[in-house]
């Protein structure tokens, strides 16, 4: 029989053998029972502690002997194992114990390792010594009897013929009850010879041992007499087993006769159950193909590392564990539990608790190890704690993660299909994790040069008003291009611009960072804007990319004094406009119109034409600029516009500066809910009281 490597596969084992000692009649011989159920139970701990694979039983009893041989499919000899004990399913092996037991108790013992892997040890155990001198035998006169009676021709003929449509139509179990029934037809007790039941069982290699399949009249395993019982074993290909049990009558004669068609029928109920396996195990492939590319799909969905790992435990549980849990290692490669989920809810509090790193040190350091870089394994470990499971390493890129556990499904152990499957969706898990995490940094690498490109504050005077908005395209990756700023030349005296820079990624950022130095810098030597912008101009132009060109309006704002042009109150702005869009100018009763005269954009063309426009802001009145993010906004086939700006911009009237760009921001995102395709920048700038000075709305980028 062939059992799983979980915790209680030694105990079953245990209980299989004391049972066939039992049938094959040697209850009685009570130290030969306890003393083989000792030494093997020493093989199968050692062979799920140490070795870890599923591992197979084999008992055949003699007269005089008893021989139990025990394989597994490690990695290398068994001895090898014995000389480092490990832990893991609740108690710890003793150093090459099992191994002297059975070198002492033993009559014979020995070791064959296969070149497929298969690791064997076996012992034999004598419990009635063999005579040294037996006694010469008397020939007994050979009884005559009747002479076995061959079945009829036709009769067999039936039995092996079944046409393929009728085999179809009856599925495979129904076809070999049909055999079996047709096979004790042909030796019935008041036929040929005396066929009392038959019985196919058969074993998957799933883990669950042989199983009867079909029977027809008495068990064979009722049988009182064993001598009375024919075992014809199946001819099926590993890791299937099966044998064709046939109960033969007290008065059989034709025991030979029916050990032959016994054979015949096994081929034909072999080639039934062999084909039906071979046809679920293609369903369950195709199933299983499906499920793995479903697992790619959801884990491809999303580029958030909290997400995927949540869907993670989803995707294993109920399928393939009753549980299932996702440790991660953190910036100090502490593991730290990210996501948990269970069959039944009502445990999740307990289970979360007992897989907790922090609390659990036995769990903690059992996971360590499996994330431990020296290690570099992705196979598959076994843990007894705090229930039994499969945990796997989540490595990527040749670097360990995190740790993927999945309990054992309800009512059964672990097959070894789900430990491949497993073990391929921590790959996949792995995989996802880590391009989300790579993501993640990326992302907030960029966010922190977006922010970089922005001025932290607003300056804040007495008699001015500055308010400003940046609402990216993408909170991804990208960089947009768009920019504002402000900055004080003297008491009394700002420079404002925004610009879009043509382009997203490093290489606008780039060039929107060497725009809005530059200006500050010229700006700053008191040259007239004009002239700092034909410098800008040149300056863009070494790069020699005319795909890297901007748009940019900027403008110098001047607190109004005594004795200019007689007005005593507002700001003095002098615009200049570089490929930009007209900036709208709002009085303190509403009327508002496009103001600015259009120029060159920057890095385009050697010579640029550029004019300033001299504006005066009355206390109430505003200046709003922004990029073409606004205007461009799409709804359908429809554009935001100009003309909708400056209604929305009148309808606002006379308010503060930060009050006017909050309401042109709520009206673009009124006007349509679909993903912007461009970013928007929104810069203003209002002349209120003296005395009363307003603080300025500090800069923002939402997202």
């Amino acid at each position: 029989m062939r059992f799983p490597p979980v915790a209680d596969a030694p105990r079953r084992a245990r209980g299989l053998l004391r049972r066939e000692l039992t049938a094959a009649g040697l209850a009685e011989h009570d130290d030969l029972t306890d003393s083989v159920v000792l030494l093997a139970s020493e093989l199968f701990d050692n062979a799920v502690l140490h070795a870890g694979t599923e591992f197979e039983v084999e008992m055949q009893t003699r007269p005089d002997s008893v021989t139990v041989a025990v394989s597994d499919h490690g990695a290398g000899p068994l001895e090898r194992h014995l000389a480092q004990p490990r832990q893991g399913f609740g108690r710890a092996a003793e150093h090459g114990r099992g191994l002297i037991l059975v070198e002492r108790l033993a009559t014979a013992w020995g070791t064959r390792h296969d070149s497929d892997g298969t690791h064997t040890i076996w012992f034999t155990l004598h419990h009635r010594p063999p005579a040294r001198c037996p006694a010469p035998t008397v020939p007994q006169p050979v009884p005559v009897g009747p002479v076995p009676k061959w079945p009829d021709p036709d009769q067999v003929r039936r039995l092996l013929h079944i046409p393929a449509e009728v085999g179809e139509r009856l599925g495979a179990n129904a076809l070999v009850a049909e055999l079996t029934r047709r096979l004790r037809e042909i030796f019935a007790p008041d036929g040929a010879g005396g066929v009392e039941g038959v019985t196919v069982e058969v074993d998957h290699g799933d883990g669950n041992g042989m199983h009867k399949l079909t029977r027809d009249g008495r068990d064979p395993a009722t049988q009182v007499a064993p001598h009375r019982v024919i075992d014809v074993p199946l001819p099926l290909t590993a890791p299937q087993r099966g044998r064709l049990r046939v109960a033969l009558g007290p008065d059989t004669t034709s025991a030979r006769s029916i050990t032959e068609v016994a054979e015949l029928a096994a081929y034909r109920i072999a080639l039934a159950v062999e084909s039906d396996w071979l046809r679920g195990a293609d369903r369950s492939r195709r199933a299983w193909m499906t499920y793995l590319a479903d697992t790619s799909q959801l884990l491809g969905q999303s580029l958030d590392v909290e997400l995927t790992v949540t869907v993670i435990p989803q995707i294993v549980v109920p399928r393939l564990g009753a549980w299932c849990a996702v440790h991660l290692l953190g910036p100090t490669r502490e593991l730290a539990l990210a996501a948990l989920t269970h069959a039944d809810e009502d445990t999740i509090v307990e289970l979360r608790a007992a897989l907790d790193p922090a609390r659990s040190g036995a769990l903690c350091a059992r996971l360590a190890e499996l994330t431990d870089p020296t290690a570099a394994t992705t196979d598959p470990a076994w843990i007894s704690r705090p229930t039994d499971a499969i945990a796997v390493p989540l490595v990527a890129a040749g670097r360990p993660i995190g740790v993927l556990t999945v309990g054992r499904p309800t009512n059964r152990p672990h097959t070894p299909e789900d430990v491949v499957l497993i073990t391929d969706i921590a790959r996949r898990s792995a995989l996802a994790i880590d391009n989300a995490q790579r993501t993640a940094r990326h992302v907030a690498t960029s966010q922190a040069l977006q922010q970089a490109l922005l001025p932290r504050a607003l300056p804040a005077a007495e008699g001015v008003e500055f308010a400003a908005e940046y609402l990216p395209a993408s909170v991804g990756s990208d960089v947009g291009g768009d920019f504002y700023d402000v900055i004080t030349l003297v008491s009394g005296h700002w420079l404002a611009a925004i610009g879009d820079v043509c382009g997203k990624g490093a290489t606008a950022a780039a060039r929107t960072g060497l725009v809005r130095d530059v200006l500050r810098v010229l700006a700053r030597d008191g040259r007239p804007l004009t002239s700092a912008l034909e410098l800008l101009n040149d300056v863009m132009m070494e790069a020699h990319d005319p795909s890297q060109f901007c748009t940019l309006a900027a403008a110098e704002v001047r607190r109004a004094g005594p004795g200019v042009t007689g007005r005593t109150a507002g700001l003095f702005v002098d615009l200049v406009l570089a490929g930009h869009e007209r900036p709208v100018l709002v009085r303190a009763s509403g009327a508002a119109e496009l103001v600015g005269t259009y120029g060159t954009a920057l890095g385009l063309v050697n010579r640029v034409q550029l004019r300033h426009t001299r504006l005066h802001l009355a206390p109430g009145d505003a200046l709003l600029a922004y990029t073409d993010g606004v205007t461009e906004h799409r709804d359908a086939d429809e554009f935001y516009g100009a003309d909708r700006l400056v209604a929305t911009v009148s309808s606002i009237g006379g308010a503060s500066a930060a009050r006017l760009v909050g309401g042109v921001r709520a009206a673009i995102e009124a006007f349509s809910r679909t993903e912007r395709r461009d970013d928007v920048a929104l810069l203003a700038v209002a002349a209120t009281e003296r005395g009363a000075q307003s603080p300025s709305r500090s800069p923002s980028v939402s997202r």
